[in-house]
């Protein structure tokens, strides 16, 4: 065993190995301790750069694939020693189908207003309302659900989240009336809410060379759920209305309710909150899966935490500031996102309708060219992806999302200067693939820069203050808009500015170990 150098990723502490366990101050009589931190309040160690999070020692690396010298080992070694295989093929395509239904389930609201609209004759505020009290529901139940994930597993919170989001999904397809709508909409939104764990399970699987390549591919997924519910809308809503896409809408919530109890539990999970049998049963299935020899030795305990799942630590003296800035760029991010995607149907559906109260109520459905302009744009997502892919390992976390905010900004500004539709279409595009690719790289960030004590607590809370953004986004993209294109986008574009700024004031990079190469 080897402390690990500076340089190295701070990345998910405890699963670089920060938070190794400790009895009586060395491990198996040996000492654990490294270098002191410059700062003893800071969660970095500033002569290995590694999170320690309050205290606990430096990160150790493998030395050896499959043996530890001194007959012990962590959660992270074997993950590492263990690396990628059909184990992590199979978690992917599970997590995906999650992250798949989810985005159906968000990109349903751009058509579903219009449709609404048209059928049941409802103004530009109810409009607005129905994608509000989704986003209510997701956030208050973003915390709830984090905290749910952090003391009794991850496993038992997603499966809960499966069975409750289809059974939502399909009774909003029979909602008798608008009100019932609004509340079936909202639960909906409060089981969304758990999604974002299922990116924390995923992470805690990874190797750590392999980490942020996965997380930010996971977004695939996202995009290929965008681009189906699209498909989906443009052949059932013209025919047959927006209650038969809801319901078809909901079928793969039915698959990822049915695989749910076929999750693997974390880990890391199990190893935080002292039950070691458990975490090296997954540990030896992931050996099996991936055909790799299991490390020999024992595997090395924490004890239980009692700050554990506690939302209070997140703003400790270590973490406020990365927390109250993290905060504000998830805001930003779904605030600037689903305001583009919203914005899209708006402009496709008719830049230069003038809207009166004489007009309000008329009926003015997606034409086919509409719809291929709307899936045009969500294809995007994808070169947004793979840029990202390449961009953050080249650039760092913080430069990746400071860039992309104010790329977007420049591209929602463009917006107002152009009445050619193929030049629109391009604008959208680009801005829809790197709102896209931002998004995905603050799922890599974030769950890097907390401990696993606090990890799904502190995925759960920024995606609650991200649901804030999304809530407000409506009544930008949807009403404000009608008014003035010109002031809507400068809202947008002047919270991506100040998002890109709060991105370079993030305390840590959390880049992986070759930063300094």
């Amino acid at each position: 065993m080897k402390p690990r150098r500076g340089g190295a990723s701070r990345g998910y502490e405890e699963m670089d190995g920060a938070n190794v366990p400790t009895y009586g101050g060395t491990r198996n009589g040996t000492s654990s301790g490294g270098p002191p931190s410059n700062d003893p309040s800071s969660p970095i160690n500033n002569n290995n750069n590694s999170v320690v999070g309050g205290g606990v020692p430096p990160e150790f690396e493998l030395a050896s694939v499959s043996v530890v010298p001194d007959d012990t080992f962590t959660v992270t070694q074997a993950v590492n020693a263990l690396g990628f295989g059909w184990f992590q093929v199979k978690l992917s395509l599970c997590v995906g189908l999650c992250w798949m239904a989810d985005s159906m389930e968000m990109t349903i609201l751009s058509v579903l207003g219009p449709a609404l609209h048209c059928d049941w004759g409802i103004t530009r505020y109810q409009q607005a309302l129905v994608t509000t009290v989704v986003f209510l529901g997701m956030m208050l139940s973003s915390t709830f659900w984090g905290h749910l994930s952090d003391r009794y597993g991850r496993k038992p919170a997603l499966t809960l989240c499966g069975v409750l989001l289809f059974l939502y999904g399909l009774l909003s397809s029979v909602a008798p009336s608008f009100g019932w709508l609004l509340l079936l909409r909202g639960l909906v939104g409060f089981a969304i809410g758990c999604v974002p764990q299922s990116v924390t399970l995923y992470a805690e699987f990874l190797p750590t060379k392999q980490r942020a390549k996965c997380v930010v591919l996971l977004d695939c997924f996202w995009a290929l759920g965008a681009c189906f519910e699209v498909a989906l809308a443009l052949a059932v809503g013209p025919n047959l209305g927006w209650r038969w896409l809801l319901g078809l809408s909901a079928a793969p919530l039915f698959a990822f309710a049915v695989i749910t109890p076929w999750l693997p539990e974390s880990a890391r999970y199990h190893v935080t909150s002292g039950q070691s049998d458990k975490a090296l049963t997954t540990l030896e299935q992931i050996a099996k899966d991936n055909k790799r020899p299991m490390l020999l030795g024992r595997l090395v305990v924490e004890g239980p935490s009692g700050s554990r799942g506690s939302f209070k630590a997140l703003l400790g003296s270590s973490l406020r500031r990365t927390t109250l800035l993290l905060w504000f760029i998830w805001m930003s991010c779904a605030f600037c996102y689903y305001g583009l995607v919203l914005m899209s149907t708006e402009l496709f559906g008719g830049k230069n309708k003038t809207i009166t109260p004489e007009t309000e109520n008329d009926c003015h459905p997606l034409a086919t060219t509409d719809y291929m302009d709307l899936l045009w744009t969500t294809l995007a997502e994808f070169p947004g992806i793979f840029a990202t892919i390449y961009v953050i390992e080249k650039f760092g976390r913080k430069k990746t999302m400071a860039l992309q905010f104010l790329f977007y900004a420049g591209c929602v500004l463009l917006i107002t200067v152009t009445e050619v539709r193929v030049f629109l279409t391009i604008i959208l595009f680009m801005a829809r693939g790197v709102i896209a690719g931002l998004f995905q790289a603050a799922y890599v960030y974030t769950p890097e820069v907390y401990p696993t004590a606090l990890r799904s607590v502190g995925v759960g809370g920024c995606s609650a203050l991200a649901r804030l953004g999304a809530m407000a986004t409506p009544y930008i993209a949807q009403v404000l808009f009608q008014t003035s294109i010109w002031s809507a986008v400068s809202v947008y574009g002047f919270f991506a500015v100040c998002a890109s700024v709060a991105c370079m004031l993030l305390p840590y990079e959390t880049r992986g170990t070759d930063m300094g190469q």
